[in-house]
């Protein structure tokens, strides 16, 4: 075999390392900032703020911690997959990849539709009706998903300059937003009045299934880890990325809530275009209204960056299953041109569009859907980080954290290491059992459960069957063998 040749047992080889410091950086942005949780924290009012303090402290900074330990101490191909693999076997690393991956076709829904709505204020004042319009949200979601999907499977090369322009399309029209809410205020005063007392949390139901989301906001910094073999140096680009990139999306979530409701009062918010609603708004005040279209343009290749960089990541985890023979060996196929794992790309669109249009099909209101697919996604994904948390904790006794000089480790020694486990384990856990309560506008709560419920152990059962005949492929193969 010449030297240029590739061995077939080896598909991961063939990936090309074209991620650096600021791609990853962007990417981290374009992945985990998202304006509809802002709307979403300025629907639900002041005591956001203090949610958003509170989950940066007890999940994200523990969070960031964890995995940049662990994807300094195991930087390969999978991400999440391969820590809870090294932690707790094979089966658990399945069930944590599993789950990982199928969240996304509930997530990307609720994504699509999200982006889509707030793409309707590309016309200004007039988009505020489009952006409740199912036709329209349906047609824009599967453009902006065919553009991910067709720009991830050419390749990295070319995907990550829409994963960049995310990144920079995703904070721009949040500086806007922060702008425009400063010179109200100067001008004229608040739309909402802030005190200390209303900041605090309000504890009822809406707030508790709230708390899911600002929790789930928090998350993605991991996802770039699954990409590891396609990064430059990944041992120290990836700490150093996930580090900048948490402080600027920390600062921007808890400053972008008060900015929103400094421009308009949370009973007039949308939890979806809250945002550009409120630029619109703040924007025409100022006889500046172009602003406002501006901030819309510039969040629409945003969002169309987040789809690309969740859909680059997410798919190199069954890419890396598929590898191990748990999944088809379909999955773990690169594609012979662009080098890509283009199997499971194309099979996660397929099931996430088909998931948006029952979504639509099946729910009262474009909200009730946008809701339901919501929690399902939030259940699912933070499956696999109940595993990160406790395989930190179970990994910490292993040879390599001492001996490894390229080991990021988690301040603190192992009482750190056992504070930033524990502390996210909990969060995780909560944020499990609050998002299986409805919100309390839910007009059939028992439908709504039953969906949510059989939704997500469908998935997972689904992915159960799926191992277990992977497992008996591998065992009538060692035996042939």
């Amino acid at each position: 075999m010449s030297s240029s040749a590739t061995p077939i047992s080896d598909p991961k080889s063939q990936l090309p390392k074209t991620m650096g410091f600021w791609d990853v950086l962007l990417f981290n942005i374009a992945t985990v900032l998202g304006p509809r949780w802002i709307a979403a924290a300025g629907h639900n009012g002041t005591s956001s703020i203090s949610l958003w303090v509170i989950a940066a402290l007890f999940f994200f900074v523990p969070g960031a911690f964890v995995i940049n330990e662990l994807s300094s101490r195991f930087p390969q191909e999978g991400g999440l997959y391969v820590w809870a693999k090294e932690a707790f076997g094979d089966f658990h690393g399945f069930v944590a990849g599993w789950t990982y991956w199928i969240y996304t076709v509930f997530y990307f829904p609720g994504l699509l539709l999200a982006s889509a709505s707030m793409s309707a204020y590309v016309i200004g004042e007039k988009g505020g009706p489009l952006s409740q319009d199912r036709t329209f949200l349906l047609l824009v979601s599967i453009a902006l998903l065919l553009v991910a999907v067709l720009l991830n499977i050419i390749g990295l090369n070319i995907g990550k300059w829409l994963q960049n322009a995310g990144g920079v399309g995703t904070y721009l029209p949040l500086l806007v937003l922060v702008g425009v809410a400063l010179l109200i205020f100067f001008r004229g005063g608040s739309a909402t009045h802030f005190t200390l007392a209303n900041m605090m949390p309000t504890w009822n139901w809406d707030t508790v299934n709230f708390w899911s989301q600002i929790a789930f906001a928090f998350t993605g910094l991991e996802l770039v880890s699954a990409m590891s073999e396609e990064v430059r140096d990944p041992r120290r680009t990836l700490p150093r990325a996930v580090f900048g990139a948490g402080a600027l999306i920390a600062f921007m979530y808890i400053v972008g809530t008060f900015a929103i409701l400094t421009l308009v009062p949370a009973g007039d918010l949308d939890p979806k275009s809250g945002v550009f609603h409120a630029i619109t708004a703040g924007s025409v005040m100022l006889k500046i209204g172009f602003l406002g279209i501006l901030a819309a343009i510039l969040v629409t290749v945003g969002n169309a960056g987040g789809v690309g960089s969740t859909v680059a990541g997410i798919a190199r985890v069954p890419f890396v299953v598929g590898i191990d023979r748990y999944l088809p060996a379909a999955f773990g196929k690169i594609h012979p041109r662009w080098k890509t794992p283009y199997v499971s790309i194309l099979v996660q669109a397929g099931v996430s569009g088909a998931i948006l249009l029952l979504s639509q099909i099946k729910s009262e209101t474009v909200q009730a859907a946008y809701q339901m697919l919501i929690d399902a996604a939030i259940i699912l994904y933070f499956i696999p980080f109940l595993y990160m948390f406790a395989g930190v904790v179970k990994l910490a006794g292993r040879k390599d954290r001492a001996e490894n000089p390229h080991a990021i480790l988690i301040p603190g020694g192992k009482l750190g290491l056992w504070v930033c486990g524990i502390l996210g384990f909990v969060v995780v856990l909560l944020g499990i059992f609050v998002s299986l309560v409805p919100p309390g506008d839910t007009v059939n709560k028992l439908s709504f459960e039953l969906r949510l419920v059989g939704g997500t152990l469908a998935s997972i059962f689904l992915g159960l069957i799926l191992y277990w005949r992977g497992v008996r492929e591998k065992t009538v193969r060692g035996k042939e063998s």
